[in-house]
């Protein structure tokens, strides 16, 4: 009797240079040139997004932008437009909704789909992915490249998606493993970073075949928890269900522009930033039981304070928190102290109303009145009604995109 493998069942579908694709898409003269995005304009940060035309000179998400000028002085830098690039992210998730139902949003630039019926033979898979590819040409842009991986289970699938870049499509069959995984790093697969990369060599795993010859226990062992089973599992095709986790924290960060790197403009900018960041919480239905605010200075070094505060997600009260932790600041700063990058957390959250009430609160008033608002600002745009702490910074702090989250553009900060 054959042996049975695992069939096929996730397309995961990752855009290529996301950022800096969608400038080069909505901008004739970006196309076919080496192009950077950044934050804010200054030479102070750090690229965001590289097209494939800057990364064939080493400039990647993270390089510094003087030293990417140093390794291509035609670089052309461009200000980063989150608003428009969540725009496109949509229109590209309706675009491959319109092939096959999108199962899991990880991040704005990559998606995964469920593979169903016959979409599970290799040669429908392959058929479905090219059409995926065309769609989004046709509807979107050719500037839009995807790479596209097929494999039995999401894992395998986003680590195909990964091997050839950019514009591939690769299938990898159960048939295959573990093989086809040996030409790879170890920091190549999804879920091994720096840290866990040396945890597993101290384990005297150095390679993708170790790993992959190891057995259980060994990774149990050397990730210190269950997750080593799993593991092993997602490498050999098995389908792992995902462990529910919560929302953590609710923070924002800002690298401040030239202009606004003195003591008064940052705290400005934090102000907004809190202000963000509490109407996202309530936009959760949230609490947060703790707050921490950061500095980070032109020269280097950081300033960091936390505290934790009665759970709550009034305005007033995290900005009376805000006011508390500030006093903390330096007073007398250094030139080379000046304020270069700010960010707000909000940590310890908790679902809104299971919390212990003071008996001295007024939280219906102040409920009324963060919903008025919240509201405004929803109806008639950002800006409409803020507190007045962060009037010198209105322009300040636009939306940004984390690596696992979507802003909703519905929310007008």
């Amino acid at each position: 009797m054959p042996p049975q493998f695992p069939p096929l069942s996730c397309l995961y579908v990752d855009f290529n240079s996301y950022f800096a694709s969608v400038e080069q898409q909505l901008r004739l003269d970006l196309r076919g040139r080496p192009i950077a995005v950044l934050p804010v304009m200054t030479e102070t940060t750090c690229c965001i997004a590289a097209s494939y035309e800057a990364k064939k000179f080493g400039i990647r998400t993270g390089t510094g932008v003087r030293e990417a000028l140093k390794r291509c002085p035609d670089l052309e830098l461009v200000e980063a437009r989150p608003s428009l690039y969540i725009e496109m992210h949509h229109k590209l998730v309706d675009v491959v909704e319109s092939c096959t139902p999108v199962e899991r949003i990880h991040s704005i630039d990559e998606m995964a789909c469920t593979l169903m019926g016959s979409e599970r033979q290799p040669a429908r898979a392959v058929k479905l992915g090219k059409e995926i590819k065309r769609r989004i040409k046709e509807t979107v842009g050719g500037e839009l490249r995807s790479s596209i991986g097929i494999a039995p289970n999401r894992f395998l699938a986003k680590t195909a998606s990964n091997m050839k870049k950019p514009d591939g499509l690769v299938v990898i069959e159960a048939a295959d493993l573990p093989n086809c995984l040996h030409r790879l790093s170890l920091r190549d697969l999804t879920g091994i970073g720096r840290s866990m990369e040396r945890r597993l060599n101290e384990a005297g795993i150095e390679t993708v075949e170790q790993l992959c010859a190891s057995g259980k226990e060994e990774l149990r062992n050397a990730w210190g928890s269950i997750e080593g089973e799993r593991y092993w599992s997602k490498l050999r095709g098995e389908v792992v269900p995902e462990l529910p986790s919560d929302r953590a924290t609710v923070g924002h960060s800002h690298v401040l522009p030239p202009i606004l790197r003195t003591p008064e403009a940052a705290c400005s900018v934090l102000h907004r930033l809190l202000q963000k960041a509490a109407m996202r919480l309530r936009s959760y239905h949230c609490v947060a039981g703790g707050i921490a605010l950061s500095v980070r200075f032109v020269k280097g070094g950081r300033w960091h304070v936390d505290h934790a505060i009665d759970p709550t997600n009034d305005t007033l009260r995290l900005l009376s928190a805000f006011e508390q932790l500030w006093q903390e600041f330096p007073k007398r700063l250094s030139s080379r102290q000046r304020p270069l990058a700010v960010g707000v957390t909000l940590y310890r959250l908790a679902p809104a109303g299971h919390q212990t009430r003071s008996l001295f609160d007024n939280d219906d008033a102040r409920h009324q009145l963060n919903a008025a608002v919240d509201s405004l600002n929803l109806r008639y745009g950002k800006n409409t009604l803020y507190y007045g702490g962060a009037h010198q910074s209105l322009d300040a702090a636009p939306v940004r995109i984390a690596f696992n989250h979507i802003p909703d553009l519905a929310l007008p900060f």
